[in-house]
């Protein structure tokens, strides 16, 4: 239930932006910006922007079923959107199907239609645990795990001056997504929001246990694009890259 209302979406600072929701059949998305950039119109744009990348993914789709439905890279055609071209791209290097992208490749394509529209100071577009964050002050970001009794209690500390970022979620025990693994929460930090979505993913198929979160945090280490990480299974979690961990207090 917590996952259907999102409640995770209560630790965005009020204080901070003004946060809007925008949603089109299965795409839900908690879109943010500074108050003094915020306009009344956004919130339709926005809308407006989601129904033609959907139509438009939905068009392409119904010609290449076969590329919602791989599991290993596949390319998308030369008449292929944008977004899916960039989704085979990064599949490539996680070597996984390219739909692993796809919460990612939104909130990306939607961030970067807002900035060319308005004049933005700060933007963070949130799209099922997968953000993608243009910020100037450093914010904190805590994991939603599920079950795990170290849900909401653990995250990691963004500066600013790195991003924009991409800090995308995958779970095997958490919402609709299709996973091979059961961790409860795997959160992937990369510049590109498209790449920590799939690598979120992949990496999450791996953990089943929590004598899994090591050997995975080793192959982590070695992946060049991922600058942080957080594995949780059940009460156990491992940590790795540039970022401070930090600790919440949930109510």
């Amino acid at each position: 239930m917590e996952y259907n209302v999102r409640r995770y979406r209560e630790h965005f600072r009020e204080d901070r932006w003004r946060g809007f929701v925008v949603k089109q059949k299965e795409s839900d998305l908690w879109i943010g910006v500074d108050k003094s950039s915020f306009r009344p119109e956004m919130p339709a744009f926005c809308d407006s922007v989601i129904i033609a990348l959907r139509k438009e993914m939905e068009a392409y789709l119904a010609k290449d079923p076969g590329y919602a439905e791989a599991l290993v890279p596949y390319n998308a055609g030369k008449e292929a959107p944008e977004i899916f071209r960039q989704m085979s791209a990064v599949a490539q290097k996680s070597r996984i199907g390219p739909m692993s992208a796809v919460a990612g490749a939104v909130s990306f394509h939607v961030a970067q239609a807002l900035k060319q529209q308005f004049p933005i100071r700060e933007a963070v577009v949130e799209n099922g645990g997968d953000i993608y964050a243009d910020i100037r002050e450093e914010m904190d970001v805590a994991v939603f795990a599920g079950a795990s009794p170290l849900s909401e209690k653990v995250g990691l500390h963004i500066p600013a001056s790195g991003t924009p970022l991409g800090i995308c979620t995958s779970s095997g025990t958490v919402g609709p997504s299709l996973s091979f693994g059961l961790a409860d929460a795997v959160m992937i930090v990369c510049k590109d929001v498209l790449l920590a979505d799939s690598y979120a993913t992949a990496f999450a198929n791996f953990v089943r246990t929590p004598e899994d979160i090591q050997p995975v945090l080793e192959r982590i280490k070695n992946t060049e694009e991922i600058l942080g990480a957080i594995l949780i299974k059940d009460d156990k979690m491992g940590v790795v890259g540039q970022f401070e961990l930090k600790f919440f207090n949930p109510q």
